[in-house]
């Protein structure tokens, strides 16, 4: 469905990036001052994210799932520790340069959609291209009109988003999120709100982009989309205690080695 749509634009896919893993966490520490003390949200986490993984995070609330997230995007600092995201040491950007990195390089999509109620769906998808100023104009609305065609939504380009449904607006949200095609989604339980059925919906359209060659974070509580993912790191009191390949990575890797012997012994 993404297949050669992705990787036109040169931004978020130089050279130094590509060699940089996506996210790579060293020692993060995130302290919130509180009445009743410091809470540490994050304690000394370390995580590294390879290119092409897809890795559900995953945690009781409180546990600190959005503060990770929050550190990832540069939406919140560390209080110690470094976020590398794409080769950028996220935590030395000023305030200025947070917006345009973020726009450039991670594409977020947030629980509860967060479209601008003014704005019409296909607006909603051109805002980042115009906020970063990619592309030209007519280009932005070419791009958002084939965006929205992927994740179906085409059809109701020109509606507002209180016209549509849940699932729709969620759509209308990843379609956003990848409008500067950044290598990298992150996505804050983006199914928490959705049915089973959307849900399930909204998660093929993830997988397709791991097949498209994005890297994906999601946090989610849902256990048995978590498992979908090839990658599950359940985060407890600001650590992580279980980071293992799920069953679904485990049986493609069994895949890739079946179709290597067998190609070597036809060789």
């Amino acid at each position: 469905m993404f297949q050669g749509l992705f990787g036109r634009n040169g931004n978020g896919a130089k050279a130094a990036q590509e060699e940089a893993l996506p996210i790579d966490l060293r020692h993060v520490v995130k302290t919130y001052e509180t009445a009743a003390g410091d809470f540490v949200a994050l304690d000394s986490m370390s995580l590294r994210v390879a290119p092409g993984e897809f890795v559900a995070v995953a945690g009781k609330s409180g546990s600190g799932k959005s503060t990770l997230t929050n550190m990832i995007t540069g939406i919140d600092h560390p209080t110690s520790g470094e976020v590398l995201v794409a080769g950028t040491p996220v935590h030395t950007l000023k305030e200025g340069q947070i917006a345009k990195w973020r726009g450039r390089n991670v594409g977020v999509v947030f629980q509860f959609f967060q479209l601008l109620p003014t704005l019409t769906v296909i607006e909603n998808v051109m805002l980042p291209m115009d906020f970063c100023n990619m592309f030209t104009r007519s280009e932005r609305r070419a791009r958002a009109l084939d965006l929205l065609d992927r994740v179906e939504m085409a059809d109701q380009a020109f509606k507002l988003p209180t016209a549509i449904s849940g699932g729709q607006q969620q759509r209308v949200a990843i379609a956003r999120a990848l409008a500067n095609d950044p290598p990298i989604i992150v996505a804050d339980e983006p199914t928490g709100n959705l049915d089973s059925r959307t849900a399930d919906a909204v998660f093929h359209l993830f997988e397709e982009l791991i097949s498209a060659g994005k890297t994906i974070l999601m946090v989610t509580h849902d256990e048995d989309l978590a498992h979908r993912a090839t990658r599950l790191v359940t985060i407890a009191d600001g650590r992580i205690i279980q980071d293992e390949q799920t069953a679904r990575a485990a049986k493609a890797n069994r895949h890739d080695v079946a179709t290597s012997a067998s190609v070597s012994v036809d060789a």
